[in-house]
């Protein structure tokens, strides 16, 4: 559970940056929704090995801003 826990806070950290970064329509939001789609799918993958509902919640929910930062670094 420590890589769980890890990967989670490395997830909303950088969710948070990037949600700061495209707020100001920063010129670095492309690189940082990319980065955050990769965060994002890592928590996914990490979070889905557990069977806690709440680890799979986490998981669905990085699925989704995954996709979404995908779309805007496109």
């Amino acid at each position: 559970m420590a890589d769980c826990l890890r990967t989670c806070l490395d997830c909303a950290a950088v969710c948070w940056n990037c949600a700061s970064l495209c707020s100001r329509e920063s010129q670095f939001c492309v690189e940082c929704c990319s980065l955050c789609a990769v965060v994002c799918n890592a928590c996914a993958e990490e979070c889905a090995k557990h069977e806690m509902p709440h680890c799979q919640r986490c998981a669905e929910a990085c699925r989704t801003c995954a996709e979404v930062c995908q779309a805007m670094a496109a």
